[in-house]
């Protein structure tokens, strides 16, 4: 399943004329005195339903540069094209829109209802992520510029050889999410990030273990309390996820991911910390750390508000085997067939290759 979707941000940037007021370099804001509530195990209460929906994207747009926090009339800008979006989107299809190449034209801009799911079927969320009273303008908060750090010479060769494996070969070289296995993206992580649509998470505690259900593809992760972590001989989806309690904030550390599950380039030997927090009745802060000094010159850590949501969680209908895997290898093997490369990107209406950034 691939989608083409636009980028909010982007669609706002031609909005905002002004660069904002808040200042330079802002710092994550320090949540203000709350007292969450007790389990019975005396651990500070996580449960219930949390959806971590928003339109703020994981890298910050250049254009707020070091600023973390945009300002609200940025904010309302994104949410103001964000709704004129989805009026499009579920709006009937002009007949006189002509999409004759959907590969092209979809995943070179937006050209139609063709083009993906009307607003009925995702759920991306209507708002920017706010934090403390802060709009943020990205999930990563280091480095300040809210951007990915530089990858190390070994992270991009490691890149560049799985990218050069043909996708098209059979369903094994095809994403984890199309086959079923693990979450579109990285919705189950670690880190758990929002996607375009099944944003909630549920989250179970007791005295040994806190137990978190994605929606997406209804993945299960299971985090042991006061436990060690299994030889590194042993990799499982999502990892081993070791967790305890420092005061009211539940701190994950998790290793040993699969070969076939990376983050953003990050290699199965990255260790990624992650600390919850419940910051109001309604509001779990959760941050992560990614550490991969075979990938990245330098960790980088995020923040995403997980909102409180109305349950309950419904199972994930994942149908490995339907329309779209052999409809996705056919289609390579009769590219094949007319001497096309299957991965040779999108191409404009003469067949040459389409130029980087077309619309």
């Amino acid at each position: 399943m691939k989608f083409a979707a636009i980028s909010v941000i982007a669609l706002a940037a031609a909005l905002v004329a002004q660069p904002g007021l808040a200042q330079p370099g802002a710092k994550p804001a320090a949540a203000a005195a709350y007292h969450a509530p007790v389990n019975a195990f005396g651990q500070p209460d996580l449960e219930g339903v949390w959806t971590n929906a928003t339109l703020t994207p994981f890298e910050r747009d250049a254009k707020f540069g070091d600023r973390l926090v945009m300002t609200p009339d940025e904010a309302a800008a994104i949410e103001k094209a964000n709704t004129k979006f989805i009026a499009a989107s579920n709006a009937p299809t002009d007949p006189k829109i002509k999409t004759t190449d959907l590969p092209y034209e979809c995943g070179r801009g937006f050209k139609g209802s063709d083009c993906g799911y009307n607003f009925a079927w995702t759920d991306p969320g209507t708002t920017v992520m706010t934090v403390g009273g802060q709009k943020r303008a990205s999930i990563l908060v280091d480095p300040p510029n809210g951007k990915l750090p530089t990858m190390t010479d070994d992270g991009k060769k490691r890149l560049a050889a799985r990218f050069k494996r043909s996708a098209w070969d059979g369903p094994e070289s095809r994403s984890l999410g199309e086959r079923c296995i693990l979450s579109f993206g990285s919705a189950a992580g670690p880190p758990m990030l929002p996607l375009l649509y099944n944003n909630n998470y549920q989250i179970y505690q007791t005295r040994d273990e806190v137990t978190i259900v994605i929606e997406m593809v209804h993945d299960v992760r299971h985090i042991r309390l006061a436990s060690e972590h299994l030889p590194t001989s042993i990799r499982q989806w999502m990892g081993d996820s070791i967790g305890h309690w420092e005061g009211d904030t539940l701190v994950v550390e998790t290793v040993n991911l699969r070969p076939e599950q990376g983050f953003r380039g990050a290699g199965p030997n990255m260790k990624v910390t992650e600390r919850f927090r419940r910051i109001s009745p309604r509001q779990v802060l959760y941050s992560f750390t990614v550490d991969d000094p075979q990938s990245y010159t330098r960790p980088f850590t995020g923040e995403v508000a997980l909102n409180s949501s109305k349950g309950p969680i419904y199972e994930y209908a994942c149908h490995e085997g339907n329309y779209a895997m052999p409809g996705i290898l056919a289609g390579a093997r009769e590219l094949e067939k007319q001497g096309r490369d299957p991965g040779a990107g999108p191409r404009d209406a003469t067949g040459a290759p389409a130029e980087e950034g077309a619309q």
